[in-house]
């Protein structure tokens, strides 16, 4: 079962899904493309196969993967991001960045076309340019009519 923070941030809502132990290391093996069971297996030694499986039964229940048999006997299946998915790759990029920079320094986050490091950076599509990190910050969005009709509802 996740763990539940209690609080109203989108940090810890996500951190409920996606902060467990394997969560994004499975997301991380999946960005090149679909995998099976026993990729996740050899990829991520040390994982128990229960685990792996309740991992994989989580994501797909929130919509992160999608499962495809491959086989029928014995029953066997390959995941694949979906698009909700595939948006965590900004998350695994940009902690591969930092652990490049703080943890891990033998390797780095480079451009595949050119071999040069790349950088995790905000912006703004109203503004169209990028914006620093010290100035950007979390904040309640604001009821539409329609929201708001629903939320007086309940």
């Amino acid at each position: 079962m996740p763990k539940r923070y209690g609080q109203a941030c989108p940090v810890a809502k996500s951190l409920e899904l996606v902060g467990d132990r394997w969560t994004l290391l499975l997301v991380r093996d999946m960005l090149p493309g679909a995998r099976r069971f026993q990729d996740f297996q050899q990829s991520l030694p040390g994982i128990p196969p229960n685990i792996l499986s309740d991992r994989l039964k989580l994501m797909e229940e929130h919509a992160l993967v999608t499962r495809r048999f491959y086989s029928d006997h014995p029953p066997r299946a390959e995941y694949a991001l979906t698009d909700k998915g595939r948006e965590l790759g900004v998350v695994v990029g940009a902690l591969a960045a930092w652990g490049s920079r703080h943890v891990h320094r033998q390797t780095a986050l480079v451009h595949a076309e050119c071999g040069h490091p790349v950088e995790i950076k905000y912006f703004c599509r109203q503004c169209a340019g990028r914006v620093r990190g010290a100035t950007v910050e979390l904040r309640r969005r604001r009821a539409t009519a329609k929201s708001a009709k629903t939320a007086k509802r309940s």
